[in-house]
C-alpha cells in the first residue's frame, strides 16, 4: 500500500503523530520514555515509534514554550548517547505548533540542525512531502531494511543540501536563459560574468525583501517592476534594469544619502555594505550600452517565488506556502560554483563563524559608542561592569557559560561558578567580568575595536581576553 498523503495531512494536523507513524508510515510502536536535564530543568521525551533502531520522539512542551534552539541541540546531543540515529518532534501543549528537528552529523564538522515548522491550521504539504521518505512499504520490510537505509531515507528528507542542489540544477538553465536576454555587452565572459553579478545581487535583495526590509514590502521587487510598467511602458528606454534597478543598486542601496526624488522612486530601504551593489566593473566598461529587457525579470522572479527566502531559518516564522526553503548557505553554494576560488580567494563562510565574527565585533562596538555618549556609566563604583559582576548569569552567553555543542565534545551543564571551581587561579581569573576597556592600547581606526572574550570549539571551553591584530600593523588590506 503505497503512502496515503490525505491521512497522513488529516493525522499531522490533528497532531496525532504516533498514529502517523505506525500507521502511515509502516513503523514499529516503541514505549521508551527519557529524562534529560538541561540548565537545571528537566526535559521529557517519548518515543513516538521506531524503525530498525531509529527512533521518532517527541517532546511536548507544558506551557506552550518550545526550547529555544541551542536547548534543542543540547537535548539532541544527551538523546544521541542512548539513542543515536533519531529525529524529535517539538510540539507545544496545545498541538498549535509543532517543530520537527532532524540533526546532521558528520565526523569533525559542528552539529547542523534542520528544523521544519508546523501550525495549526496549515495544510502542512511541504512538512509531509519530506515526511514521505520516511515511509516503509511491506515490500521493503520482507526483502529487509536496516538502519543505515532509514537514516538515509531521513538525511534524504530532512537534508537541506539536496534542496540547495535541486535549486542550483535550476539556477544553472535559467542563467543560461538569462544570458540570452543581455544585449550590449560583446565579450561572452563578461556577459555571463554580469548575468551572476545580476542574480546575486536579486538573489541577496530576495532575503531582505522577505523580511520587510525594501519598503515595508515583502514583494517588493516584483511590485516596483509592475509600477514600472504602467508608468513608462514595457521595455521601452525607462525600462525596469536602466530607469529602476540601476538607481535601485548604485544611488539607493549602494549609499547612505537617498535624495527625496530618489526615494519617491525606490522608497525606503537601507544602505547595505560590503561592495555588492557598487558600480561593477562591467558597468563601467560598457555603460549605457547593457539592455536587459524586463522579461527576463519576470522569468527570474517567476522562478525565486516558487521558493520560501529564509534569512534566518532557526528564528524566522514560516509562511503555509508549501514551497521549499531557501536559506543563505545557498547564495554560498551557488557563489563558490561560480568563481574560481583559488584565484579570488573568495570562498563562503557559514554562519557559525560570521555569527562568532559579528557578536566580537558589533557588542564592543555597541560598547564603544555608549561610552562615547555616558562615560559615567562605565567607570566608578556603579558602572554597568558591577551589574555583570552581580548577575553575571544575566549577560553571558550561554555557550560561554556552557561550552559549544559539537560532536565529541563534553557538554557542561555546570554553572560558569561550578567550572571555574574544578580549574587552576589562573582559569578563574580569566571568568572576571569582561571589559572591552581593559587594555588601553587596542587598534582604534573607523573599523570598531574588537578585544573579545573567545570560546575554543576545538577544545571545549577556554576564555580569554584577546585583541584583535590592528589591520595596519598586520599587513591586512
Amino acid at each position: 500500500m503505497p503512502f496515503n498523503i490525505v491521512r497522513a495531512r488529516q493525522l499531522l494536523q490533528d497532531a496525532e503523530l504516533q498514529r502517523l507513524f505506525i500507521e502511515e508510515l509502516g513503523w514499529e510502536p516503541c514505549r521508551n520514555s527519557i529524562k534529560i536535564r538541561i540548565n537545571e530543568s528537566d526535559y521529557t521525551l517519548n518515543a513516538l515509534a521506531e524503525k530498525k533502531g531509529f527512533v521518532a520522539w517527541i517532546y511536548k512542551s507544558p506551557d506552550n514554550t518550545l526550547p529555544d534552539h541551542n536547548t534543542r541541540l543540547k537535548l539532541d546531543r544527551k538523546l544521541s548517547e542512548t539513542s543515536f540515529e533519531h529525529l524529535i518532534v517539538f510540539i507545544t501543549n496545545d498541538h498549535t505548533r509543532q517543530s520537527w528537528m532532524w540533526v546532521r552529523r558528520e565526523a569533525g564538522r559542528p552539529l547542523r540542525a534542520r528544523t521544519y515548522e508546523y501550525q495549526r491550521g496549515q495544510a502542512g504539504d511541504s512538512l509531509l512531502q519530506k515526511i514521505q521518505h520516511l515511509y516503509v512499504s511491506l515490500e521493503e520490510e520482507e526483502s529487509g531494511i536496516s538502519i543505515t537505509q532509514v537514516s538515509g531515507r531521513a538525511r534524504a528528507a530532512f537534508d537541506v543540501e539536496r534542496v540547495t542542489r535541486r535549486f542550483y540544477e535550476r539556477f544553472q538553465r535559467e542563467h543560461a536563459a538569462f544570458l540570452d536576454f543581455i544585449k550590449g555587452i560583446p565579450v561572452e565572459d563578461d556577459k555571463a560574468w554580469y548575468a551572476s553579478v545580476m542574480f546575486n545581487r536579486l538573489m541577496f535583495l530576495y532575503f531582505i525583501q522577505k523580511k520587510g526590509f525594501l519598503d515595508r514590502d515583502q514583494d517588493y521587487l516584483r511590485n516596483r517592476l509592475k509600477s514600472m510598467k504602467e508608468r513608462h511602458g514595457r521595455d521601452k528606454f525607462y525600462s525596469f534594469y536602466r530607469y529602476f534597478l540601476l538607481r535601485l543598486f548604485h544611488e539607493g542601496l549602494g549609499n547612505i544619502e537617498h535624495p527625496h526624488e530618489l526615494e519617491s522612486l525606490i522608497g525606503k530601504i537601507p544602505y547595505i555594505n560590503g561592495g555588492i551593489f557598487d558600480v561593477h566593473s562591467i558597468e563601467e566598461n560598457y555603460g549605457k550600452d547593457i539592455q536587459i529587457p524586463d522579461n527576463a525579470f519576470e522569468a527570474i522572479f517567476d522562478y525565486f517565488d516558487e521558493y520560501d527566502w529564509v534569512l534566518d531559518p532557526e528564528r524566522s516564522q514560516r509562511n503555509p506556502t508549501g514551497r521549499e526553503e531557501i536559506n543563505p548557505d545557498v547564495l554560498g553554494y551557488i557563489f563558490e560554483k561560480y568563481i574560481n576560488q583559488k584565484q579570488m580567494g573568495a570562498y563562503y563562510t557559514k554562519e557559525d563563524i560570521t555569527e562568532y565574527i559579528s557578536k566580537n565585533t558589533i557588542i564592543p562596538y555597541i560598547f564603544d559608542s555608549a561610552r562615547a555618549k555616558c562615560r559615567v556609566a562605565f567607570e566608578g563604583e556603579h558602572s554597568i561592569w558591577r551589574l555583570l559582576q552581580m548577575a553575571p548569569d544575566r549577560y553571558i552567553y550561554p555557550a560561554v557559560k556552557h561550552g559549544i555543542v559539537q560532536q565529541n565534545i563534553v557538554q557542561r551543564d555546570d554553572t560558569h561558578e561550578d567550572v571555574g571551581a574544578k580549574h587552576s587561579p589562573k582559569f578563574r581569573r580569566m571568568l572576571r567580568p569582561y571589559n572591552p576597556y581593559h587594555n588601553k592600547n587596542h587598534c582604534r581606526r573607523k573599523l570598531p575595536p574588537v578585544c573579545t572574550m573567545s570560546l575554543n570549539a576545538r577544545n571545549g571551553i577556554n576564555l580569554r581576553l584577546q585583541n584583535m591584530p590592528c589591520p595596519q600593523k598586520s599587513g591586512a588590506r
